[in-house]
């Protein structure tokens, strides 16, 4: 049955140990760790999450991956947005989950990357301090030809998400450096040297400054729009920005906004709808777990709010031409930020039921 949208979900792989990992917090740390040490912070703050159906998974396990798929294939997403990290230099991480994928053939569901590049810093992963973990570097074009190889099986797979028939590849940060447009240029070239039709490039805008047209001037051939932050820069007073403010420094109280309130402004439909502009939904968000009172909470997010927005985002893309119909989810699984479609124990399956619902709504 033809869906309303093509939904791709955001795909975390860091549940499952590394060696950098293991040094930076500790043996055995994966992003389970920080959903487990997640406490209530105020009145009616929803924490711990818990998970439910999948339970505390492991991404080596090749049923785990499974279940997932066959969840999110179940409940009408059309496939997944794995993170993938080329830090430069040909430095991966947390990349096993996705070979395992590609080499085995198994889960046989959608996927795409979307690379991560950006450097890691301590504040935003859970630590107290701002230290660099890993940077991000742009060695040059032999450094690009070497990551296109290194993914080369990947953009070749059938499994793999296409639009105008080109592999679809997201770039985090486009205006990190002046070389991803070098990239860019080098990948194209060489998509086609091995057989593709070219890359299409989406170039994600996440509460930055920037503005579609400057993403779009890196050479990407599309826009990924996240407004997590939309309502908080953009449309507060400046009194509700001081008595805010003032009840974090005097009272500790955490940054927290209602989700009825901010989902309001996650799409703006006159930019969404263009056909070069894929917007996303966010079923919620809630940073304290890895980052305690300086976390962003968005609170009192239900599956009934979330269907207002996700009708708001399929209304955006309904007379776009099927090929571009497409809207991420962020995420499918990005735990230790709140915003995630997997079942917990209050909810259940009811954010995918919701999901499935509004794309099979024939009005």
């Amino acid at each position: 049955m033809k869906k309303n949208a093509r939904v791709i979900a955001l795909y975390l792989p860091q549940y499952h140990p590394i060696p950098e990992n293991d040094k930076w917090w500790g043996k055995g740390f994966t992003e389970w760790t920080n959903v487990g040490k997640a406490k209530a912070l105020f009145k009616g703050h929803y924490q711990p999450r818990v998970p439910a159906d999948l339970g505390y998974y492991d991404l080596r396990v090749a049923e785990s991956r499974k279940a997932q798929a066959d969840m999110a294939r179940e409940y009408g997403l059309e496939g997944f947005c794995y993170w993938h990290y080329w830090f430069g230099n040909g430095k991966r991480l947390i990349e096993r989950p996705f070979n395992e994928v590609v080499k085995s053939g198994e889960p046989d569901f959608p996927f795409c990357l979307a690379w991560a590049n950006d450097t890691w810093k301590g504040f935003a992963h859970g630590l107290s301090n701002r230290n660099i973990l890993i940077e991000q570097f742009y060695p040059g074009v032999e450094d690009y030809k070497a990551h296109f190889y290194e993914v080369l099986d990947a953009l070749k797979d059938k499994r793999y998400i296409t639009v105008e028939g080109k592999p679809l590849f997201m770039i985090y940060k486009p205006l990190d450096s002046e070389e991803i447009k070098i990239f860019i240029q080098t990948w194209r070239q060489l998509a086609i040297e091995n057989g593709l039709k070219g890359i299409y490039f989406v170039g994600h805008i996440n509460n930055s400054n920037a503005d579609v047209n400057s993403i779009m001037e890196t050479g990407v051939d599309a826009v990924n729009t996240v407004r997590i932050n939309n309502y908080l820069i953009n449309h507060r007073t400046f009194f509700q920005k001081v008595i805010k403010r003032l009840n974090k420094v005097f009272r500790g109280v955490p940054n927290a906004f209602s989700y009825k309130v901010m989902s309001k402004y996650f799409i703006e439909p006159h930019i969404d709808s263009l056909d070069h502009v894929y917007p996303s939904v966010i079923p919620g968000w809630d940073h304290t777990a890895r980052s305690g009172r300086e976390g962003l909470v968005i609170t009192n997010s239900t599956p009934e709010y979330f269907r207002t927005h996700l009708k708001d985002a399929i209304k955006t893309v309904e007379n776009k031409d099927d090929e571009h119909k497409i809207i991420f989810v962020k995420s499918w699984n990005e735990w230790a930020e709140g915003n995630y479609m997997e079942p917990d124990l209050k909810y259940g399956l009811k954010y995918l039921e919701v999901l499935k619902e509004e794309l099979d709504n024939k009005k």
